[in-house]
């Protein structure tokens, strides 16, 4: 870190006058905070499924004695005020995460974390997701954020930093959501809303438990929703419906813990758009999209189990074990012209049928030695998936008679598999003014191909990635209300089968010559709490080798290679402060992330794509004395994103934009009852923006347009029983 810090302060010494503003109010925002009393500490929650490696917890008391850098967002900050449909609403107060609504609902989010992630052009990689403990990435690496359910969610956990590395391969960050458990009294919650372009959501939350008080059984909690939308472009609709369900019970000296989820969704996809395009008119559709009907058709199952049970003397067992199918039917605007008599194309249908599961089992010693608490756990986490993926051609017939957007004949037929099988330890140990913490990963992870499709040839190959990641860390109570940290760890990514699918040139077979990245990471920090607020500021440095980085496209086929190293330097402030009746709530990131050593087609020093350099969110929340009586909370927010370049070479880039958004929510309770309404409008002065990019994207068609002025509304009734 010491080589790091001049290069930062030079860089810090270049940000613009609005940007020191807001580092400004921030920082005094935290000083401010620092001369109150300190809060009561909320007790640990228990039930949740155990994540692989656990880094932060439900206790807030726990977050504070740790060294890993991990920001909590409340499930009823989640909901409050928002459509409850896309995990980008309420997580823009976690500095270091970019997270946008592409409003394409065939692409998905797009995420990253502290840069990692930033490449992806569909779906998210680098960054590990989880629900209740069950990955929602695959062993590849590759996941999607649409089947978190807001609408249950206890809380959300974003781990940034060294220690997300222990969470296994393409872990740059983790995002952690666990959804309520059921208690007493039981509730039941119906909630509609609605907003720009026919978009409508449904939802309705069941929580409780069977038995009496004496003698409890099931906590049970059960989530069912449903959303659509007429899009706002040509060839953007989509409908989506979801449920989960829950169900946990107590034992003597453990839980059982059992999860269900169900996802199918629709949608056509706008794809995006030229410079061209985006400067004449950014509401419309490319004809592409529009000759081959693009969309995209998803259902996914899954269930899990979760048992732990204490064994005596501080010895405890965890066993985690999960298994879902995934279906997915995605038609692409590849022309004939690219299929026809090429070698090797897959078409421009991918036809994907996923089984996957896995199992986490693991031993936890927690006792007092040395006068502290120790916190000892080893296990061993394994993966595994199976995609029969085939691919079609996209048309029909000859010209003048040829159909377009149809299903037509089979080009790809394959099975591919990947496989992990992690073993790792991790050890805490705790006093008041203390925390030394550390923990290690062996990664083994292998993709297997096997080709059906044999007249182009036999393409079945097979490749294995493997590395050890350790990470160290210690936290410093420098004052009751003060503390630093520090942690610096390894990790590694590796290509998600996708991104091995092909080889320089897009040829069939997996691409054996594409190694996975790896990094080293370390950030430094000081965080304080009181009864008013909290705050945090860590300083980061990234250094990675053999950066995974887009090789070009040829006839519709992607394919990557190894470019070199990257560095990644970056600043973050988070903080929020109440006094009286109003709230402040800030978070900052400065991020420079730049190619290293240069390759034949990146030159070096240039930064690295789908990245803002700056990110700036405040909100200010006002609860009058006269709206009392309505439970009445008005806000106000800015969020403000730099500038963004569309590829590796950065010949382009989304200008930077600041979006204002107004917002009141209420709340009245009569006896058993409560209503919640509220309204909002984002976007306020209508600006003109680049919601996200799609990097490196082979037809140059890189901007996704970002909904201009739009008004939405809800309400929901909650009923105690």
């Amino acid at each position: 870190m010491k080589s790091s810090a001049p290069a930062l302060s030079r860089h810090l010494n270049h940000l613009d006058h609005p940007t020191c503003i807001a580092i400004g109010v921030t920082l005094l925002m935290a000083s401010l905070a620092q001369a109150q009393t300190p809060p009561e500490v909320p007790e640990p929650e228990g039930g949740a499924l155990a994540p692989v490696v656990i880094t932060g917890s439900g206790s807030a008391d726990q977050r504070w004695r740790g060294s890993a850098t991990v920001d909590v967002v409340d499930g009823s900050e989640l909901r409050s005020g928002q459509l409850q449909i896309n995990l980008s609403e309420g997580l823009a107060r976690v500095p270091g995460l970019v997270i946008r609504n592409r409003e394409n609902y065939a692409q998905d989010l797009q995420v990253s974390i502290r840069g990692f992630g930033a490449r992806s052009t569909f779906g998210v990689r680098g960054v590990r997701l989880f629900v209740d403990g069950i990955p929602a990435s695959a062993p590849d690496g590759s996941g999607q954020a649409a089947n978190f359910p807001l609408g249950s969610a206890d809380r959300i956990e974003v781990v940034r930093g060294p220690f997300s590395a222990l969470y296994g391969a393409s872990s740059g960050g983790a995002i952690l959501l666990y959804t309520e458990d059921g208690g007493r009294p039981g509730e039941l919650r119906a909630g509609v809303a609605a907003g720009a372009n026919g978009l409508w959501r449904f939802s309705t939350q069941a929580t409780g438990q069977t038995g009496t008080a004496e003698t409890p059984g099931w906590s049970y909690a059960l989530d069912v929703g449903k959303f659509a939308t007429d899009g706002a472009r040509p060839q953007s609709a989509a409908h989506r419906s979801t449920a989960n369900a829950r169900l946990s019970r107590a034992h003597e000296g453990g839980r059982t813990t059992l999860v269900f989820n169900r996802q199918s969704a629709f949608a056509l996809d706008p794809q995006g758009l030229s410079r061209t395009q985006w400067d004449t008119d950014p509401e419309q559709t490319a004809i592409q999209p529009l000759q081959y009907n693009t969309r995209k058709s998803v259902s996914q199952t899954q269930a899990g189990l979760a048992w732990d049970q204490a064994l005596g003397n501080g010895h405890k067992v965890e066993l985690m074990g999960y298994a879902g199918q995934r279906r997915v039917i995605q038609f692409q605007s590849i022309p004939p012209v690219n299929q026809i008599g090429v070698a090797g194309s897959s078409g421009g249908v991918i036809d994907l049928d996923r089984d996957y599961w896995g199992f986490n089992a693991r031993w936890r010693l927690q006792r007092e030695w040395q006068g502290g608490e120790l916190d000892l756990s080893a296990g061993l986490a394994g993966d595994r998936q199976t995609d029969l993926r085939r691919g079609y051609e996209n048309f029909v017939g000859t010209p003048p008679n040829r159909t377009l957007g149809v299903l037509g004949t089979l080009r790809r037929d394959e099975t591919n598999r990947a496989t992990t099988l992690d073993p790792y330890v991790r050890a805490s140990w705790q006093r008041q003014a203390w925390t030394f913490e550390g923990g290690l990963r062996h990664v083994n992870a292998r993709y297997v191909s096997s080709d059906a499709f044999l007249s182009n040839g036999d393409q079945s190959g097979g490749v294995r990635f493997s590395g050890y990641l350790p990470v160290v860390g210690a936290r410093w109570q420098l004052w009751p209300q003060l503390q630093a940290f520090a942690s610096v760890g390894r990790g590694l990514e590796t290509p998600t089968l996708n991104e091995a699918a092909y080889s320089v040139g897009g040829a069939a077979g997996l691409n054996t010559a594409l190694n996975a990245s790896r990094s080293t990471s370390a950030e430094v920090g000081l965080r304080g709490r009181n009864a008013a607020g909290l705050w945090n500021a860590t300083v980061f440095d990234i250094r990675t080798r053999d950066e995974i980085v887009s090789a070009g496209t040829v006839d519709g086929r992607a394919s990557f290679t190894n470019g070199g190293s990257t560095t990644r330097q970056g600043l973050e402030l988070s903080a929020e402060y109440g006094v009286g009746n109003v709230t402040v709530s800030s978070a900052y990131t400065y991020l420079r992330a730049r190619y290293g050593s240069g390759t034949a087609s990146i030159p070096a020093g240039n930064r690295m794509p789908g990245l803002p350099e700056q990110q700036l969110f405040a909100q200010l929340a006002w609860s009058p004395a006269f709206a009392s009586r309505v439970g009445g909370v008005f806000t106000v927010d800015a969020r403000h994103t730099g500038r963004v370049f569309v590829n590796d070479l950065n010949s382009d880039a989304a200008a930077g934009h600041t979006l204002f958004s107004i917002g009141a929510r209420f709340e009245q309770t009569t006896g058993a009852w409560t209503w919640r309404e509220f309204v909002r409008i984002d976007n306020l002065t209508d600006k003109k923006h680049a919601g996200s990019v799609i990097v490196n994207d082979g037809n140059s068609r890189f901007f996704e347009p970002g909904l201009g002025r739009s008004l939405s509304a809800g309400i929901e009734l909650t009923r105690r029983f």
